[in-house]
């Protein structure tokens, strides 16, 4: 027992000893900065009678902690809300334990009321964290539902997916912003914009004024966690803080500047308080990746260095980070130099066709892309070897648990992770119209999807492929 408020003399004085052994107890005195270092120590030893003959490693306390927190692991996502048991999981522990180091485990357990922002570098365990906060939240008495929120309708899709296998989807509402926007037009009996290049824009912004003129209402749910909230306008962000119920005020807003790949408005300069964003003294920056071997990162980092210099900001701003590496080694990326285009394609369908043979499942392989000619044409050369793939082209066309080799752009990968992922035509990045820059952001994001294996292929001799062949 701790008192905090009490001296010794006054634990004394009152008599406290009859309730509570003396040295089980430590008084306000005795853990001042003024109090002996050595003593304080001693009043410890003593308030544990129990001795055991040897101290515990760091790997002995990490499997501990492996097999007492499992919500705190860093699995794949696709295990994030597994239902199955853990009585046949395999005791042996990789070689890098994937745990979450301690600000992590404090943060995923223990993320308090209000507004929170989580600055957190790709593969820095952030999916999990907001699985693990919806399910908290999910399972306490709540009377309105919790809101999950992110860009990309393939990333959607898949937490849904979690959700539902938690049994929590009703409680737990997963959708990609403009479809929830569609479906509070749809609810209240807003205008819905007709088919056009400006129909999400309008959709948007019918919404927003649906809520001005109270046709909307706000405060419709009990949490709303926003992932991927970089891919987020800022008048994104100050529409959906209002769809809080100002009783509960739970906000959390996952943030990676670095993964910025929709918009450039998107990453313009913003307070998040502007947007009503209270998390002053509320944040947290995760810089550790542990989605990615060392030697994938090792290769996402050479085409993207010049876009991810390190940027600080105040509390209230978003810096761009930098991931630091948690050790995890694997195979070094497979960078090949062919030919012509065809040659890719035909090389990455047989690389992945060798990936299953070792053991692999089709549904574990990705096949990510800069444009959908690309795409169509990977999915021929597949089609033609006989194995299963799916085409994800538009909103409706991704299944996470079907057995098939996932071939989508680039950008619809945000979010997501494979073990085995290929990015064929990296030598035509960046084209003569695109922004380098910009082209450097979507290839690290593309190439930090693989957990396992990357494979690489170039043709042309543009700028990516020059650096990637320097580096292979």
């Amino acid at each position: 027992m701790v008192f905090t408020r009490i001296t010794r003399q006054q634990f004394e004085a009152a008599g406290l000893g009859n309730a509570i052994e003396p040295h089980l107890v430590i008084c306000q005195d005795e853990m001042l900065e003024t109090a002996d270092p050595e003593e304080f120590q001693k009043r410890l030893w003593n308030m544990y009678p129990l001795a055991f003959g040897n101290v515990l490693s760091l790997p002995q306390l990490d499997r501990v902690r492996w097999i007492m927190f499992p919500e705190v692991r860093v699995p794949d996502q696709a295990g994030l809300f597994d239902v199955e048991s853990d009585a046949g999981e395999e005791t042996d522990l990789p070689d890098i334990m994937r745990v979450m180091d301690l600000q992590q485990e404090q943060l995923a357990r223990s993320l308090g009321e209000g507004h929170r922002v989580i600055h957190g570098v790709a593969g820095s365990g952030k999916t999990m964290i907001l699985g693990y906060r919806a399910q908290q939240l999910a399972q306490a008495a709540v009377s309105k539902p919790i809101l999950v929120l992110c860009y990309n309708e393939p990333l959607a899709v898949k937490m849904d997916a979690m959700m539902a296998a938690k049994g929590l989807r009703d409680r737990v509402h997963v959708r990609n912003f403009h479809k929830w926007c569609r479906q509070q037009l749809v609810a209240f009996g807003q205008p819905i914009p007709s088919q056009g290049p400006e129909m999400f824009d309008e959709m948007v912004d019918n919404v927003i004024r649906g809520v001005e003129r109270c046709q909307i209402p706000s405060g419709q749910y009990t949490a709303i966690l926003i992932d991927e909230g970089h891919d987020f306008q800022p008048e994104w962000l100050k529409l959906v803080v209002q769809m809080v119920d100002p009783t509960t005020n739970s906000l959390l807003v996952l943030y990676d500047s670095a993964q910025s790949i929709y918009e450039k408005t998107s990453r313009q300069k913003f307070s998040f308080k502007s947007l009503g964003i209270q998390a002053q003294g509320r944040t947290t920056i995760l810089r550790i990746n542990y989605r990615n071997t060392r030697q994938i990162l090792e290769l996402a980092n050479k085409v993207a260095k010049d876009v991810l210099t390190p940027n600080a900001a105040d509390d209230d701003g978003a810096p761009l980070l930098q991931p630091i590496t948690c050790g995890r080694d694997g195979q070094v990326p497979i960078v090949v130099k062919l030919p012509t285009l065809q040659d890719e394609v035909r090389k990455v369908a047989e690389l992945l066709t060798d990936a299953h043979a070792e053991g692999h499942a089709w549904g574990d392989m990705a096949i990510l892309c800069r444009h959908y000619e690309l795409m169509f044409a990977c999915a021929r050369e597949l089609r033609r070897l006989r194995v299963p793939y799916q085409v994800r082209q538009k909103s409706g066309q991704y299944d996470p648990l079907g057995n098939t080799v996932k071939i989508m752009t680039m950008h619809a990968s945000k979010g997501l992770e494979f073990p085995v992922v290929a990015l064929p035509a990296i030598g035509e990045m960046p084209e003569d119209n695109e922004d380098a820059a910009e082209e450097a952001r979507i290839f690290y994001v593309a190439a930090t999807r693989a957990t396992h294996r990357l494979i690489v292929t170039a043709s042309g001799e543009r700028s990516f492929g020059r650096t990637l062949t320097a580096a292979a």
